[in-house]
């Protein structure tokens, strides 16, 4: 077994690149994240009827592990490199916070919420990162970062307000719905700062699959829901969890992780206020759900503010 040394050494997810830019498979990696993360919350709406928020959890989770077992297990023999000793408590807090928690807790509040209302309120895990990220990460504030994310959100306030009572739709923002979103959001926040150093040392699909096998360990006392659940389940929400489970969870997981050891936290996460327009478009075209004008609207200002988070700042704001 290698030594704490050796794993430090072992090639990063990622070489890094020049003049404070990431690569074109970096930006590929982000765009992969936040169009497959905003089709998951349209997927556990749909298929939320036929299962119940721990054995959906632990059936996405399964086959994400299986799927991406497949790639990182011959890699983990040919190298026969692992973590040690406390390498090992980051890896289980994020593998019990966000792959376990945060799904149950997500599960949970779109059985009470449609899919974009839970893609609006889980947006204020950006906010959470970058704070976070300055304080524990020492990424600082930088002012393009704060100026950014500030208009961002304003653009996520604008599709809330198209998709709220003002359009002519009935709220269905109900009180514990909202409080799981919002707990889910802290889980996601925190654990995107405990992954990031993770990532330093080990590659982005094994840290992802390190996390998703500690996820499923935490869910298995779901099981016999899981079984019961799938032999009752018709064959299209039995597929729609396949597809959660390699999709949004496999590969989206991974291209976050890569991306995450390429770019800082705080900037990175500003790109998820790119999700919940993308929701709306991806309900659009497939669900033939309509975008109010507040929407589009709010979907551009998101793309603009997220376009000057890109922009490098003179000055940084150092906690």
């Amino acid at each position: 077994m290698a030594s704490t040394s050796s794993t430090n050494s072992a090639p990063s997810a990622a070489p890094p690149t020049s003049s404070g830019g990431i690569s074109a498979l970096g930006v590929a990696a982000v765009l992969v994240t936040v169009v497959l993360w905003a089709s998951a919350f349209v997927g556990i709406r749909a298929i939320g009827p036929s299962f119940s928020p721990g054995s959906l959890t632990l059936g996405r989770l399964a086959v994400a592990a299986v799927v991406l077992g497949a790639l990182v297990l011959p890699q983990l023999r040919k190298s026969r490199l692992l973590p040690q000793g406390r390498e090992w408590w980051p890896i289980l807090g994020y593998g019990v916070m966000w792959f376990g928690g945060y799904n149950v807790a997500l599960n949970a509040a779109e059985h009470l919420l449609d899919a974009g209302t839970a893609a609006l309120l889980i947006n204020v895990n950006p906010i959470l990162v970058a704070i976070m990220a300055g304080l524990f990460l020492k990424e600082g504030f930088p002012r393009w970062l704060i100026i950014g994310s500030l208009v961002a959100f304003g653009g996520v306030a604008l599709i809330a307000f198209g998709s709220g009572p003002a359009s002519g739709e009935r709220s269905t923002a109900d009180v514990a719905g909202v409080l799981l979103c919002l707990l889910a959001a802290v889980l996601a926040a925190v654990s995107v700062i405990i992954q990031k150093p993770v990532l330093r040392k080990i590659p982005a699909a094994q840290a992802t699959w390190f996390g998703i096998m500690v996820g499923t360990v935490c869910c298995l006392p779901f099981t016999g829901q899981l079984v019961s659940e799938l032999q009752a389940a018709p064959a299209s929400a039995t597929l729609g969890l396949v597809y959660l489970g390699v999709f949004p969870t496999a590969i989206a997981f991974t291209t976050w992780a890569y991306a995450l050891s390429l770019i800082d936290a705080g900037k990175l996460a500003a790109t998820t206020y790119l999700v919940p327009g993308t929701t709306i478009l991806i309900s659009w075209l497939l669900l033939s759900e309509v975008p109010s004008a507040w929407g589009l609207v709010g979907g551009g200002v998101c793309l603009v503010g997220v376009g000057l988070t890109r922009r490098r700042s003179r000055t940084v704001i150092r906690p």
